[in-house]
């Protein structure tokens, strides 16, 4: 059986995402096999991660620097603002090389069920830089689900009184389908096709 150190590091793993105990102790156990080439580099990155990463104090994007690199842009459409439930999903956005305007972060979406409210996510903020930065169009680009559109709803009806338009993500995106898992041909179909609401 495993030290305790040793299990201790299984039991950190585990608690990631689509990882189990018994997931965790094979990948415990290849970096122990390889631990030259594969953990110690590995402990080397997630050290320097650690401790030079920040958050963006404007869109909430993970960067070295922050105000993040597309923040600080100055090639992005800065009137283009889309909006995004997590990090993940501002990142697939990225991966399509397609979207050239900013983001903003939520953290999260509203969820009677998980007990979040609007003051638990990032929309005081969102609000505010659309007044403050001359923003003319917000894409809600927020997972397909029953609190996704919840959100969207509710984001729709805060932004009726500004000089915005509201659009959101067409076709290609199923009903219960996250940005995340979804291919750059989709996502770039869905950005395109987008409607007002």
């Amino acid at each position: 059986m495993a030290g305790n150190e040793i299990e201790k590091l299984i039991k950190i793993i585990a608690k990631l995402p689509s990882l189990g105990t018994r997931s965790s102790r094979r990948i415990v156990l290849q970096l122990l096999k390889k631990r030259e080439s594969l953990f110690l580099p590995l402990i080397e990155a997630m050290g320097s991660v650690a401790e030079n990463i920040k958050t963006c104090e404007i869109c909430g994007n993970y960067d070295t620097t922050s105000p993040c690199s597309i923040c600080g842009s100055n090639v992005r459409e800065p009137h283009l603002l889309c909006v995004v439930q997590d990090v993940a999903d501002l990142w697939a956005m990225e991966r399509v090389s397609f979207f050239k305007g900013r983001y903003h972060v939520l953290g999260g979406v509203l969820s009677a069920l998980d007990g979040i409210a609007p003051e638990d996510l990032n929309i005081e903020s969102l609000l505010h830089r659309i007044k403050n930065e001359n923003i003319s169009e917000v894409i809600l680009a927020l997972p397909a689900t029953v609190d996704g559109q919840i959100t969207a709803h509710y984001l729709v009806s805060k932004l009726k009184d500004c000089a915005v338009k509201v659009t959101t993500l067409a076709q290609g995106i199923t009903m219960g389908a996250e940005l995340d898992y979804m291919d750059e041909g989709t996502l770039q179909l869905a950005l395109n096709s987008r409607k007002l609401l």
